[in-house]
C-alpha cells in the first residue's frame, strides 16, 4: 500500500502533537495539585464576554479543531485511504466497533440512572495520543497499520461528531439552525461556481459558528460542515481546500488542542486514584476504554474480513489489529470533550476527567506493549511474512 507524502507529513505532525500533549496534561495535573491550584483554577474560570475562559475554548477554538479534522476526512474519501471502498471497509467497521461495544459496556453499568448521557465517552480515540504511541515503535510497525490506525481514528472522530450532534444537542431552536445551514447552502453554491478565495469561506463559516452556537447544536459541528464546502479541486497543492488543511496543522497541533489540555485537565485529585473506581459512571468509562475498545475494534474487523467485505493488509496479521485495539481506547481530548457535554455536575465531571486519563494511560501501555512484544517477535522471523503463503492458525 502506497503512503503518500501528505499521509506521511500528517502522521508526524500528530506524532509530535501528542507528545506535546503528554506534557501539556502532566504540567496541568501537577500546577492544579500545588500551592498555584487555585491561581490556576481561577485562571481558567474568568469571565470573558459573559463565558468562561474555557467555555470559549471548548465552544470556540475547537470549532478549528473540528475544522481539521473534517478537510482530513474529505481528503481521505475523495483521494486518500478512504477512497478505495474495499480498502475503507476494514478501518470503517473497526470503528463501527470502537465505538458499539464500549458505549454497550459503558450502558451496562449506567442504563437507567442518571448518568446513561455519558454513553458516548468510551466512543472516542484521541489520533494524536494513539499515533504518537504508535510511533514510539519506529519502523517497525507497518505502513498499512499506520493507515489502518489513522483512517479509524478519523472515522471514530466522525462518528463521535455525529453522536455529539444527534445526542448532544440542547433546546433546538430551528430559526437559528435554519440561518446557519442557509449559510452553509450560501458556501455551497460558492463552491459550485467554484470561488476559490478563503475569506468568504472563512467569514460564512464565523456567522455559522454563531447560530449554530444560538441554535443548540454544539457549535464545533461548523467546523466540520465547513470543512465540505470548501473547494477541494483535485485535491493537489494549489487547491483550496489543501491550503487551509497544511496551514491549520500547526496551530492545532501546537495550540489549540495544548491549550485545551491544559484548560480541560486542571483536574483536583482528593480521594486519590482509587476513588474513580468507586462509581459506575467511572467504572463504564475505564472498561469501555480499556476492554471494550479493542474487543470492538478486533471482533468487528474480524467479522467484516470474514465475511469477505474487506481484506487484511498483507503486511498486517490480526494481532496487530488486537494491538491498535487497545491504542483506541485512548480517549482523551474527544472523550473530554463529550464529558463537558454529557453532565453538568462538576464534581462528577472532573472524576470522569480523571478516569479518561487513566484509562488513556492504561490503554497506551497495553497497545504500546503488546505492539511491542509482537513486532519484534515478527523481525526476529527469518523467514518473510506473507499471509497467503501461510495457514489461517499461522497468521495469529
Amino acid at each position: 500500500m502506497r503512503v503518500t507524502k501528505l499521509f506521511s507529513a500528517f502522521f508526524h505532525s500528530e506524532k509530535s502533537g501528542g507528545i506535546v500533549l503528554v506534557l501539556c496534561t502532566a504540567l496541568s495535573l501537577i500546577i492544579t495539585n500545588s500551592n498555584w491550584g487555585e491561581g490556576y483554577l481561577g485562571f481558567w474560570n474568568m469571565n470573558v464576554a459573559g463565558h468562561s475562559l474555557s467555555h470559549w475554548i471548548n465552544d470556540g477554538l475547537m470549532a478549528i479543531f473540528f475544522l481539521l479534522i473534517g478537510l482530513e476526512l474529505e481528503r481521505e474519501i475523495y483521494i486518500g485511504e478512504l477512497s478505495n471502498p474495499k480498502e475503507a471497509l476494514l478501518p470503517v467497521f473497526g470503528a463501527i466497533g470502537g465505538m458499539l461495544i464500549p458505549a454497550g459496556i459503558y450502558l451496562a453499568f449506567n442504563y437507567g440512572t442518571p448518568h446513561q448521557s455519558g454513553a458516548g465517552i468510551p466512543m472516542a480515540t484521541d489520533i494524536a495520543f494513539a499515533i504518537g504511541i504508535l510511533s514510539l515503535l519506529g519502523n517497525k510497525v507497518p505502513a498499512s497499520l499506520k493507515i489502518f490506525l489513522t483512517a479509524l481514528a478519523v472515522i471514530d472522530d466522525l462518528g463521535a461528531i455525529l453522536v455529539i450532534a444527534v445526542f448532544y444537542a440542547k433546546e433546538l431552536s430551528l430559526f437559528n439552525l435554519a440561518i446557519a445551514l442557509g449559510i452553509w447552502g450560501l458556501l455551497f453554491i460558492f463552491n459550485r461556481l467554484k470561488v476559490r478565495n478563503l475569506i468568504p469561506y472563512l467569514l460564512g463559516g464565523v456567522a455559522m459558528w454563531y447560530f449554530m452556537l444560538q441554535s443548540g447544536v454544539h457549535a464545533t459541528i461548523t467546523g466540520v460542515i465547513l470543512a465540505f464546502v470548501i473547494p477541494f479541486g483535485s485535491g493537489g497543492k494549489e487547491s483550496t481546500s489543501y491550503i487551509l488543511q497544511k496551514f491549520l496543522h500547526i496551530p492545532v497541533a501546537f495550540i489549540i488542542l495544548p491549550v485545551f489540555a491544559l484548560a480541560n485537565t486542571a483536574i483536583v485529585i482528593n480521594g486519590g486514584f482509587s476513588e474513580i473506581f468507586s462509581h459506575n459512571f467511572n467504572v463504564g468509562i475505564f472498561g469501555g476504554l480499556v476492554i471494550g475498545k479493542p474487543i470492538g475494534i478486533f471482533l468487528l474487523s474480524l467479522i467484516a474480513v470474514s465475511a469477505g467485505l474487506c481484506k487484511l493488509p498483507e503486511d498486517v496479521r490480526w494481532k496487530d489489529i488486537l494491538g491498535v485495539g487497545f491504542l483506541g481506547g485512548i480517549g482523551f481530548t474527544m472523550s473530554i470533550f463529550i464529558t463537558l457535554l454529557a453532565f453538568d455536575d462538576h464534581s462528577i465531571i472532573d472524576s470522569a476527567k480523571l478516569t479518561i486519563l487513566v484509562s488513556s494511560l492504561v490503554a497506551g501501555l497495553l497497545g504500546f506493549l503488546f505492539l511491542k512484544m509482537v513486532l519484534k517477535k515478527r523481525i526476529s522471523e527469518e523467514e518473510p511474512y506473507d499471509p497467503e503463503d501461510l495457514p489461517k492458525e499461522k497468521q495469529w
